[in-house]
């Protein structure tokens, strides 16, 4: 199975839509997605990434896009804010990187950025939510690793629109890298593309392949 997770396009925070620029993406980005042989898409609940989701099922003919409510973008700060002045998990982590911060640690939960912050609160409900969804998928977790539960070697793709942190958040479950250091080395640009491949062999305990990230080369 293959799951290829892409960004929306440039969005318009404060209505959740795209903008211009960010419908150009879409398209550029569905066209892209076309050789991938999609056969199911899914989407956050948030209005800019079912608009990006909606170009490439507009375009493909597949449908109806699946809604994931665990998807949506992760907050950051404060109850009730989503990237307030406190920053945001980027910047924060470049910081603490700068200042010789193991931000690789387990332990992140802890580190005073993250402390009593909404932003790890959503983090490990994705991470819990995502091994649900791949369970239902046929790829049970079991210790670090996913169990292949399904019965057939087909290679199903499915393609997943979400955002940056949320998608970090997924990876980092399903790669076993602590989120912190994800969002130092991941800063996904809009409608970028990541893919990730799990192992077709029925039974099999394995980790996933990670095919490609943060491709975002349809639009230049």
């Amino acid at each position: 199975m293959r799951i290829i997770i892409i960004r929306h396009g440039d969005p318009d925070y404060e209505k959740d839509c795209l903008t211009e620029l960010g419908h150009k993406q879409a398209a550029l980005a569905a066209k892209r997605l076309m050789d991938e042989g999609i056969e199911t898409i899914y989407s956050s609940c948030m209005g800019r990434a079912k608009q990006t989701a909606q170009a490439f099922s507009d375009l493909s003919g597949i449908g109806p896009v699946k809604i994931l409510d665990f998807m949506k973008e992760i907050r950051f700060g404060r109850e009730g804010f989503i990237y307030e002045e406190q920053g945001n998990p980027w910047t924060g982590v470049d910081r603490l990187a700068a200042e010789g911060v193991n931000i690789y640690d387990t332990a992140w939960p802890e580190l005073p950025l993250f402390k009593d912050n909404t932003a790890t609160i959503d983090v490990q409900n994705i991470q819990k939510q995502t091994d649900i969804w791949l369970s239902e998928l046929g790829y049970k977790r079991e210790g670090l690793y996913y169990r292949n539960t399904r019965k057939d070697e087909e290679n199903h793709t499915i393609a997943l629109f979400c955002h940056g942190g949320s998608s970090t958040a997924m990876l980092s479950r399903i790669l076993n890298i602590p989120f912190p250091y994800l969002c130092a080395a991941f800063h996904f640009q809009h409608t970028a593309i990541t893919i990730l491949r799990f192992d077709v062999t029925p039974g099999k305990l394995s980790t996933p392949i990670l095919e490609l990230v943060n491709d975002n080369r349809h639009t230049k």
